[in-house]
């Protein structure tokens, strides 16, 4: 016999793997072998939060680290990480992060502000080398 907590766990990575998908309490119930009533006490007692909650969170989490490290839209975000609509996101996000989505982006500005060199330096500098094995030593022949 399998313990109830592996099933759950089942539940929980199909949460974390598909969060962008449109999953429901049933269908992470389904993965955990449970009733949907029953998944979700088990879940919350077990994980301390509801599934819905959780799923919520890993999206909200994923959301957060687009908005620090592309310059796409907040709503594209909204929708690439799986949430229905911008204002239950921007919501929602406020309510995790103290911040609407905007601001949080704010706090961390694009890497090119941080490089104190010109442009053009940091891209020569940053370009490969383009050698081949045969070019990196010099021939030395008698």
């Amino acid at each position: 016999m399998v313990p109830a907590a592996r099933h759950l766990l089942r539940a929980k990575d199909l949460a974390d793997a598909r969060y962008v998908e449109p999953l429901t309490v049933a269908d992470l119930a389904r993965a955990a072998g449970l009733s949907p009533a029953h998944f979700s006490r088990e879940f919350r007692r077990t994980f301390g939060e509801a599934p819905h909650q959780y799923l919520l969170t890993r999206r909200l989490e994923r959301a957060a680290a687009l908005l620090r490290n592309t310059d796409r839209s907040v709503t594209e975000i909204c929708f690439d990480v799986g949430l229905g609509g911008v204002g239950s996101f921007v919501t929602s996000f406020r309510r995790v992060y103290g911040t609407p989505p905007l601001a949080y982006r704010a706090m961390f500005p694009p890497a090119q502000r941080h490089i104190r060199i010109p442009d053009c330096v940091a891209r020569a500098y940053g370009r490969p080398q383009n050698r081949t094995f045969r070019e990196a030593t010099p021939a030395t022949h008698p």
